[in-house]
């Protein structure tokens, strides 16, 4: 009997705690609505708001180019490559701020070689997306910031061995690029396209476009790479034109900057690169940074040519 008893209170017990709860809950709301009416805004929205992360839609600018070249938007499936192309980029936030730190180093160096070649700025977005401005080796081989191949290099002058591999010159791979390009535009009459056949090679290009019985990139149907580009490239060059709009915030100080250096002539072999970099007060890790083209602790130069090493100036690299 005693048993039955403390069965009911304890049962009594759960139900009077249900009751509180129901009477707080409705407390709460009645409290919630209250706020609402007298302001406009529920304590609710407020708290989603400061603590959710939220992503956006993103507004498409009415006209779009590359290199002067005009963006046909008003295509659906046009206009959707490249909503998201601005969305990827947008949102891939790390990479992002990487490319903006980078490209304040190394942009310098390459828009004076493109304009010397009369190539529109706009191709330094082709190098962005190619490499994020690196010097990575690709699984079919191509190399650098600019992804060059060892036969395309050879042909057209770079020094390319196990000891000398010039497609990690930056200034050398950029003027080979820019023969590269100036050779795709006068095939195929327009800047856009020169830029896709960087990607698919200058025959791949035409065989499609003969296929297709097109003579437009924007009118090729591509494979999954190569349909990309163009939109991955303009895509870039919107976001750094305003980056505050897509969401980047940086000052001046937060990028990368290059260090200034001066040019060592050499004609002759070096057999240890690291007793080399200590006459100069650095040490191998940093000489190699300079001149990454270098692949080896030595430098052969059977044929005494003339090379020219970057030794960085005094003061950078000491406290």
């Amino acid at each position: 009997m005693r048993k039955i008893k403390n069965g009911f209170a304890f049962l009594g017990l759960i139900f009077l705690g249900i009751l509180l709860m129901n009477a707080v809950q409705k407390d709460k709301v009645m409290t919630a609505e209250l706020e609402t009416e007298t302001t406009g805004v529920s304590s609710r929205m407020i708290e989603n708001d400061e603590n959710d992360y939220n992503v956006y839609a993103l507004e498409m600018p009415n006209t779009l180019d590359f290199a002067g070249e005009e963006v046909p938007l008003y295509l659906p499936d046009i206009k959707e490559r490249m909503d998201r192309e601005l969305l990827v980029n947008t949102y891939w936030q790390s990479n992002g701020l990487l490319l903006f730190k980078r490209a304040n180093k190394y942009f310098p160096i390459i828009e004076p070689i493109l304009k010397e070649h009369g190539i529109p700025s706009d191709f330094k977005y082709l190098a962005l997306i190619e490499s994020g401005l690196q010097n990575v080796v690709s699984p079919a081989g191509a190399t650098g910031f600019w992804q060059i191949m060892k036969t395309t290099g050879k042909e057209n002058g770079l020094e390319i061995n196990s000891n000398v591999d010039e497609r990690y010159h930056l200034e050398k791979a950029t003027h080979v690029a820019c023969k590269y390009l100036l050779e795709s535009k006068e095939r195929f009459g327009n800047w856009t396209a020169a830029a896709a056949a960087y990607n698919a090679g200058n025959t791949g290009i035409l065989r499609r476009m003969e296929d297709q019985q097109v003579d437009s990139y924007y009118d090729l149907l591509l494979g999954q790479e190569t349909g990309r580009y163009i939109f991955r490239i303009i895509a870039l060059k919107e976001i750094f034109k305003d980056p505050k709009k897509y969401g980047f915030n940086f000052k001046k100080e937060d990028l990368y900057t290059n260090i200034p250096t001066y040019k060592v002539e050499v004609d002759t072999a070096i057999t240890n690169i690291a007793e080399f970099a200590k006459k100069f007060n650095i040490n191998y890790k940093i000489l190699k940074i300079h001149n990454p083209w270098l692949r080896e602790n030595k430098l052969n130069n059977k044929s005494r040519k003339l090379y020219e090493i970057e030794i960085p100036q005094k003061g950078f690299y000491s406290k």
